[in-house]
């Protein structure tokens, strides 16, 4: 099903498991890709309760054998300004339960350093996506995004200014709801991807996939309608039960 903004393929599935592998499988598939095309695979990874069992499953033998690690390149499309042994962090989720189980050499992880004062964190993680990317280079070819019930995705909140950023590519930024800093990527990176993925998950996100697919573009409001790639591909991976309110369900 096609939504009606823009080049943005959605895909539901059975249920929980049958999303969880078919994003294992859209992430393995796109990672051979770019290495096969490009001899690197650039992905951005997202906190969250559904990406953590896809990682898992990345990390099973017959998974993990399918992509070419030593040429795969881990980032973080956000993470809470907490240490990496904080049990809210993302980056130690995914350490957890994908990086320290797949043989990635350690100079191809770059993580947000949460535990840094919040600003120099944002501008460093900026500097290291320059040094990587170039001022001008192609994007990543995967982010992953998950999405809140308030419509966040990354740390995007709905109010903040880095919703409307426009040149910086990473910021920092205290978050009333969360009580905390975080550090986020911004759109100018989210959409020079090549693909973008949301993955989402239960019913308790049927109303908020509902209005950010279909209801009126307020992306000051719901942030996840500021992801519009400028070239790349948008998918939307859901279950059943979050998909239940669109009206192709």
């Amino acid at each position: 099903m096609k939504n009606s903004r823009g080049p943005s393929n959605i895909v539901v599935y059975p249920d929980k498991a049958s999303l969880v592998a078919g994003a294992a499988s859209l992430i393995i598939e796109s990672g051979t890709r770019a290495i096969a095309e490009r001899g690197r695979f650039t992905i951005a990874l997202s906190g969250g309760g559904t990406p953590r069992p896809v990682y898992a499953r990345l990390a099973e033998a017959e998974s993990g054998q399918a992509l070419d690690w030593s040429k795969v390149f881990i980032f973080f499309g956000d993470e809470r300004c907490v240490p990496p042994s904080d049990p809210g962090s993302n980056f130690l989720m995914a350490k957890t339960v994908l990086l320290d189980h797949v043989p990635l050499p350690p100079a191809n992880i770059f993580r947000i350093r949460g535990e840094d004062v919040p600003e120099k964190a944002a501008a460093d993680y900026e500097e290291a996506l320059r040094r990587f990317f170039g001022e001008t280079g192609a994007g990543f070819d995967l982010v992953l995004l998950g999405m809140g019930e308030n419509g966040h995705t990354a740390s995007l909140f709905p109010g903040l200014a880095a919703v409307t950023e426009t040149r910086r590519r990473v910021v920092a930024s205290y978050v009333e709801v969360a009580g905390m800093w975080r550090i986020t990527m911004t759109p100018v990176v989210i959409n020079a991807a090549r693909q973008v993925v949301f993955l989402l998950s239960g019913a308790g996100k049927a109303e908020i996939v509902r209005s950010v697919l279909e209801g009126p573009l307020e992306p000051v409001v719901l942030p996840a309608q500021a992801v519009r790639p400028v070239s790349g591909e948008l998918r939307w991976l859901l279950d059943r039960p979050a998909a239940a309110r669109l009206k192709a369900e």
